[in-house]
Protein backbone atom coordinates (compact mmCIF):
# COMPACT_ATOMS: atom_id res chain seq x y z
CA UNK A 1 0.00 0.00 0.00
CA UNK A 2 2.78 2.32 0.04
CA UNK A 3 3.32 5.57 2.62
CA UNK A 4 0.09 6.16 3.77
CA UNK A 5 -1.06 9.35 5.66
CA UNK A 6 -1.72 7.06 8.54
CA UNK A 7 1.56 5.29 7.80
CA UNK A 8 3.47 8.37 7.75
CA UNK A 9 1.56 9.88 10.84
CA UNK A 10 2.47 6.53 12.93
CA UNK A 11 6.42 6.86 12.05
CA UNK A 12 6.88 10.64 12.61
CA UNK A 13 5.60 10.21 16.09
CA UNK A 14 7.42 7.22 16.85
CA UNK A 15 10.49 9.27 15.51
CA UNK A 16 9.61 12.42 17.40
CA UNK A 17 8.71 10.90 20.35
CA UNK A 18 12.48 9.56 20.21
CA UNK A 19 13.77 12.49 19.99
CA UNK A 20 12.24 14.08 22.95
CA UNK A 21 13.09 10.91 24.98
CA UNK A 22 16.84 11.29 24.10
CA UNK A 23 16.97 14.25 25.26
CA UNK A 24 14.30 13.90 28.50
CA UNK A 25 14.77 14.54 32.05
CA UNK A 26 13.32 12.52 34.73
CA UNK A 27 9.91 14.13 34.93
CA UNK A 28 9.36 14.18 31.12
CA UNK A 29 10.12 10.33 30.77
CA UNK A 30 7.94 10.09 33.84
CA UNK A 31 4.80 12.06 32.53
CA UNK A 32 5.39 9.90 29.56
CA UNK A 33 5.15 6.74 31.57
CA UNK A 34 2.09 7.83 33.01
CA UNK A 35 0.76 8.66 29.79
CA UNK A 36 1.39 4.62 28.98
CA UNK A 37 0.18 3.24 32.34
CA UNK A 38 -3.03 5.15 33.07
CA UNK A 39 -4.49 3.74 29.20
CA UNK A 40 -4.21 0.15 30.09
CA UNK A 41 -6.52 -2.16 31.30
CA UNK A 42 -8.03 -1.32 35.03
CA UNK A 43 -11.61 -1.32 36.10
CA UNK A 44 -12.20 0.79 32.68
CA UNK A 45 -10.99 -1.34 29.24
CA UNK A 46 -8.77 -0.08 27.53
CA UNK A 47 -11.32 0.76 24.84
CA UNK A 48 -13.50 3.11 27.03
CA UNK A 49 -9.97 4.75 27.84
CA UNK A 50 -9.31 4.97 24.85
CA UNK A 51 -12.65 6.38 23.49
CA UNK A 52 -11.99 8.84 26.41
CA UNK A 53 -8.94 9.85 25.66
CA UNK A 54 -10.44 10.48 21.80
CA UNK A 55 -13.10 12.64 22.95
CA UNK A 56 -10.80 14.85 25.09
CA UNK A 57 -8.30 15.20 22.45
CA UNK A 58 -11.18 16.63 20.10
CA UNK A 59 -12.54 19.03 22.41
CA UNK A 60 -8.95 19.89 22.82
CA UNK A 61 -8.57 20.24 19.03
CA UNK A 62 -5.40 18.15 18.94
CA UNK A 63 -4.94 16.63 15.56
CA UNK A 64 -2.58 14.66 16.19
CA UNK A 65 -3.72 13.02 19.26
CA UNK A 66 -6.78 12.37 17.48
CA UNK A 67 -5.45 10.64 15.04
CA UNK A 68 -3.35 8.43 17.87
CA UNK A 69 -6.67 7.70 19.28
CA UNK A 70 -8.22 6.53 16.45
CA UNK A 71 -5.21 4.08 15.42
CA UNK A 72 -5.81 2.58 19.50
CA UNK A 73 -9.70 2.52 18.84
CA UNK A 74 -9.34 0.64 15.75
CA UNK A 75 -6.74 -1.93 17.47
CA UNK A 76 -9.25 -2.18 19.98
CA UNK A 77 -12.26 -3.01 17.87
CA UNK A 78 -14.26 0.06 18.19
CA UNK A 79 -17.18 0.32 15.75
CA UNK A 80 -17.48 3.25 13.21
CA UNK A 81 -21.35 3.71 15.53
CA UNK A 82 -19.02 4.58 18.25
CA UNK A 83 -16.90 6.69 16.66
CA UNK A 84 -19.97 8.46 15.65
CA UNK A 85 -21.15 8.71 19.18
CA UNK A 86 -18.02 10.21 20.50
CA UNK A 87 -17.51 12.70 18.14
CA UNK A 88 -21.28 13.77 18.78
CA UNK A 89 -20.14 13.75 22.74
CA UNK A 90 -17.11 16.00 22.06
CA UNK A 91 -19.11 18.18 19.58
CA UNK A 92 -21.16 18.85 22.14
CA UNK A 93 -18.72 19.63 25.21
CA UNK A 94 -16.38 21.49 22.61
CA UNK A 95 -19.08 23.03 20.51
CA UNK A 96 -18.71 24.02 17.08
CA UNK A 97 -15.03 25.32 16.97
CA UNK A 98 -14.73 20.83 17.32
CA UNK A 99 -16.49 20.45 13.36
CA UNK A 100 -13.11 20.81 11.54
CA UNK A 101 -11.17 18.33 13.87
CA UNK A 102 -13.99 16.18 13.11
CA UNK A 103 -14.04 16.09 9.43
CA UNK A 104 -10.20 15.60 9.22
CA UNK A 105 -10.88 12.68 12.08
CA UNK A 106 -13.49 11.19 9.97
CA UNK A 107 -11.67 11.58 6.77
CA UNK A 108 -8.58 9.45 9.04
CA UNK A 109 -11.15 7.27 10.35
CA UNK A 110 -12.36 6.39 6.55
CA UNK A 111 -8.93 5.52 5.64
CA UNK A 112 -8.07 3.20 9.14
CA UNK A 113 -11.29 1.19 7.97
CA UNK A 114 -10.47 1.17 4.03
CA UNK A 115 -6.73 0.05 4.97
CA UNK A 116 -8.54 -2.58 7.46
CA UNK A 117 -10.60 -4.39 4.52
CA UNK A 118 -7.46 -3.97 2.56
CA UNK A 119 -5.77 -6.43 4.55
CA UNK A 120 -9.15 -8.56 4.99
CA UNK A 121 -9.46 -9.15 1.40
Amino acid sequence: MGQTKKNKFNKDRERLNDIVLRHAGKNIKRFFNLDTQVYNDGILPVKTKELLGLVSSLVLRCDDCIKYHLDQCNKNGVQTEEIEETFAIGLIVGGSITIPHIRYAFEYWEKIIKDNDKNYD
